[in-house]
């Protein structure tokens, strides 16, 4: 057999010598053979798939150990090994998602100017109604809602002590308010109501018997007057009614999703996966509460839906638009959205807030 030194071997591989001795080292790519006398490496003709394919894997950014995972698939099991690559790509995508997402708030916000008198006839405000009820299967609420001419929000608690968390969150971000904060601040008082709230729940923690004693999702609506500035963690959501069409505006924060969102699930499949209410993002001990924060801008007509998973899990999207297109006043859609998750079963507290965006009569 002819082999390759590891300098042919770098240059066919398009792999440096210095990567080529931290693969070896960690055994990941060992030389096929080590010279006994000088130690020199020496690399077989047909190890260079796998060197070409680790070259392209760290070119996506991929850390070693996952691509030793894929390696070790590729030789016998090329569609878990082609599953990994999508798993982590999928992840890399999601991350980038975040950021996009705050650098559109921060270029939204910065760059955002008020609408002339000819465009918008009358200022704009909000006309809303919220509603919480326990269900037909749990015995007591764990869920918050709450809404006034600033603040919409909806935290769903869990653990022990789910109530007095979820109120402990909603409660850190009441007595907000947006109008007027200078286009520069409004990130930083968003994040600093989330470290209230987290540091709430965190102290009502601390009053159960374990780490895992409380902990709750948050989901919330600030109106600055003219836009919707979103904080959001866990699997509450937020719909938009525009223009006759329903579009969900928040990303669940769940196994299962990521799961979806890495291709290893179906929604079909989510949908009734066993897990399907477990999060990965929520404000508690220990638990991953960094929000998504995004800035909407506000229409006449629009008409915002937040809720708990106790709506959004067992109603259709179809009928969640029907109710909110056919019902006039919020609080008539409020107490409809709420009658339909109880005639699906009610198997979990529902709570909804909606808010209309309209011209202020003068």
């Amino acid at each position: 057999m002819e082999w390759l030194t590891i300098g042919a071997f770098a240059k066919a591989s398009r792999l440096s010598p210095k990567a080529l001795r931290l693969y070896d080292e960690l055994g990941l790519l060992a030389p096929a053979r080590v010279d006994p006398v000088t130690g020199y490496r020496l690399y077989a003709p047909d190890q260079l798939g796998r060197a070409r394919l680790v070259a392209w894997l760290r070119r996506l950014g991929m850390p070693l150990a996952r691509i030793q995972r894929v390696c070790t698939l590729e030789a016998d099991q090329a569609d878990q090994a082609a599953q990994e690559i999508r798993a982590f790509w999928a992840r890399v995508e999601a991350d980038t998602a975040a950021r996009r997402d705050l650098a559109t708030f921060l270029i939204d916000h910065l760059t955002w100017k008020e609408p002339t008198m000819a465009v918008t006839a009358n200022p704009l405000e909000i006309r809303y109604a919220a509603h919480s009820d326990a269900g037909l299967v749990r015995d007591g609420n764990q869920d918050t809602v709450y809404a006034d001419a600033h603040l919409l929000a909806v935290a769903d608690g869990c653990g022990r002590t789910g109530a007095p968390a979820s109120r402990a969150a909603v409660d850190a971000l009441k007595g907000l308010e947006a109008e007027g904060i200078p286009a520069g601040d409004l990130l930083n008082v968003l994040e600093d109501a989330v470290d209230r709230a987290r540091q709430a729940v965190q102290g009502v923690a601390g009053t159960g018997s374990s780490v895992e004693a409380a902990g709750t999702t948050l989901t919330a609506m600030l109106w600055t007057g003219a836009q919707m500035a979103l904080v959001h963690i866990g699997d509450s959501r937020v719909y938009l009614l525009r223009d006759g069409q329903l579009f969900q505006i928040t990303h669940d924060h769940t196994l299962v999703q990521s799961m979806v969102d890495e291709g290893r699930l179906t929604p079909e499949e989510a949908a009734c996966h066993p897990q399907r209410s477990l999060l990965v993002r929520a404000l508690g001990q220990g638990a991953d509460g960094t929000p998504d924060m995004r800035l909407y801008d506000a229409r006449p007509d629009d008409r915002y839906l937040l809720c708990s998973d106790g709506l959004s899990s067992v109603v259709p999207a179809d009928e969640i638009r029907q109710v909110l297109t056919e019902s006039a006043e919020p609080d008539q859609a409020v107490r409809d959205l709420i009658a339909l998750a109880n005639g699906s079963g009610g198997p979990d507290n529902v709570s909804c807030v909606v808010a209309d965006v309209m011209e202020r009569r003068r």
